[in-house]
């Protein structure tokens, strides 16, 4: 069985505040600030614990022993379903390829770089769940992708193939960042500018999309990471879908009850006028 991992390569420090120091002109300030929030650091610590867990397992076990634990904790389709180990779409997000050792580093980089600006503003449960919600969201969308070429060919061994890797909910929360602070400025090594962090999202995205028809390197989960913008896209903008809805629905209503009163007028037109009630004083 071959197994795959996620992986993703931006790196750089970004500008932290826009500042106009006099009207009409624009300065920006490069901040190289180390903090870490607790959310993240738990996550870090989390990650690295497992991925030690992992290389002890791989130099006093084997090969054979480190894809036994892939096989049961890392995202494999055919085990999801029809097996029903669902804690595969939980245990996948903490494991990354023990081999490449990059692997965990850019992720890790990447969760500490946008992830403490999301939870500065949200605060540590709601980017916990986020995080989370992001990375099984990806994982179950890899698991229907993976599992949809059953439907024409039965023998299809896409589905045995291990996903693992945080990238899933890492693309979630640079997804999010577009969202909140789509004019926040970013450096990506080794372009010596600062790029806006909608455009960023927007060419991560156009990249993965072009991987999933086989562009690039076939060791990294595309659409796993697809999975992540998309479902962190989609609780974003989950107010305004249900607001839209709601508006168009009463919209309906309002044209249908409309329509039906015209008939009726139309109807009764020509009928003469009702006798007029007689008041008892």
């Amino acid at each position: 069985m071959q197994y795959y991992g996620t992986l993703t390569g931006v790196g750089g420090s970004r500008t932290l505040a826009n500042m106009a120091s006099r009207p009409g002109i624009r300065s920006y300030r490069v901040s190289f600030d180390f903090y870490i929030t607790p959310g993240v650091k738990l996550l870090l610590i989390a990650n690295f614990a497992v991925f030690l867990l992992e290389a002890l397992i791989y130099y006093f076990g084997g090969p054979g022993a480190y894809g036994w634990l892939l096989k049961w904790f890392g995202l494999v389709p055919a085990a999801v379903a029809p097996l029903m180990r669902i804690w595969q779409l939980f245990t996948y997000l903490f494991l990354h390829d023990v081999t490449y050792i990059w692997h965990i580093m850019i992720n890790m980089l990447m969760l500490w770089m946008f992830g403490r600006e999301l939870e500065l503003v949200w605060g540590k449960s709601r980017f916990l769940r986020y995080y989370f919600l992001t990375g099984v969201g990806a994982g179950v969308i890899t698991v229907l992708v993976k599992s949809a070429p059953l439907v024409w060919n039965p023998e299809y061994l896409g589905r045995y193939v291990s996903t693992i890797g945080a990238s899933g909910a890492i693309f979630g929360i640079m997804m999010a960042c577009a969202v909140l602070f789509p004019e926040r400025r970013v450096y990506i090594v080794p372009i010596p500018v600062p790029i806006k962090m909608r455009t960023v999202v927007a060419i991560m995205a156009a990249i993965t999309f072009l991987g999933t028809f086989g562009i690039g390197d076939d060791n990294v989960s595309h659409i796993c990471h697809l999975g992540g913008m998309l479902v962190g896209y989609l609780y974003l903008r989950r107010d305004s879908y249900l607001y839209r809805l709601r508006n168009e629905v009463s919209d309906w209503k309002y044209q249908r009850n409309r329509k039906r009163f015209e008939v009726y007028v139309n109807k009764h037109k020509n009928d003469p006028p009702s006798r007029p009630d007689r008041w008892v004083n």
